[in-house]
């Protein structure tokens, strides 16, 4: 459903030139749920952007159900982290949802039948005339998901969407996107810092390295496809799939600070440590 291929990205601006991603290839099978995790600032959103066709990649090419992805491509959604940033505080929630079904043309009485769908499937079927702000940030993100999930993507991005929920409602919400998944069978590529949301998420793991960023490793998750966040997590299996993930970031880490030693003592052009 997503290839990836030779992706790079390179940003300039104020007479340099960063290098975020670098020659990144992987899949993702129509119908599977995969994690990317990395060190933080590994260019992980750069990486998503590209992928959503919000950004464009400097080489490379991303490929959607095996149509280049040039722009934000019709049958691919979005759930960004700042939820808050993502819902207009001026529209009611129903109003929220349905309006990518109003820019994508959508019949009126089918965009209120996916409206209200999309609502009961993640647990907000009484929330369609309330505002957002009036709403706790964990239900601001479930309606943030309720939009995507209207739009009826083939691909479902999220870019770390809880990483500004607390602990309780992280839980809950990880649950709900297992759930939706189970029932709908979208393609979901999750984005995350968190190691241990990414292996009891994920039926694969895309480990990154440091910046600029390559697949570090691949790990396939052999828990039960039936998980619950409080014997899931206690398991022997999920404390050695764990630890193996960290064990590469820390690899990843290590290496990127081995390379910036190497590049600060490297003599430049008069001879001298560039550092």
């Amino acid at each position: 459903m997503l290839d990836i291929r030779g992706l790079r990205k390179t940003y300039q601006g104020s007479g340099r030139q960063v290098e975020a991603v670098r020659d990144l290839t992987f899949t993702v099978k129509a119908g599977e749920l995969v994690c990317l995790v990395g060190p933080s600032g590994c260019g992980k959103t750069t990486l998503l952007k590209c992928m959503g066709g919000l950004l464009s990649p400097t080489s490379g090419e991303v490929l959607l159900d095996g149509v280049p992805v040039t722009g934000p491509p019709p049958g691919m959604a979005i759930v960004f982290q700042e939820y808050g940033r993502s819902l207009f505080p001026w529209m009611r929630v129903a109003e929220n949802v349905e309006l990518p079904l109003k820019e994508k043309g959508t019949p009126k009485a089918k965009r209120r039948e996916l409206v209200t769908d999309a609502l009961r499937s993640v647990g907000l079927p009484d929330a369609a005339d309330a505002y957002p702000w009036q709403l706790s940030g964990g239900m601001q993100q479930r309606v943030a998901i309720a939009r995507a999930l209207a739009y009826e993507p083939q691909v479902l991005l999220m870019d770390e969407p809880f990483a500004a929920v607390d602990a309780q409602t992280r839980a809950d919400l990880e649950d709900l996107v297992r759930l939706l998944w189970q029932e709908r069978g979208i393609t979901v590529l999750f984005v995350t810092h968190d190691i241990d949301e990414a292996v009891y998420l994920g039926e694969r793991v895309v480990v990154l390295s440091a910046s600029p960023t390559v697949v570090q490793d691949e790990l396939y998750i052999d828990l039960p496809d039936e998980r619950d966040q409080l014997h899931t997590r206690v398991s022997p299996r999920f404390t050695e799939l764990r630890t193996h993930v960290y064990e590469q970031i820390q690899a990843a880490k290590r290496a990127a600070r081995a390379d910036a030693s190497a590049l600060s003592a490297a003599p430049d052009g008069d001879g001298r440590p560039a550092g």
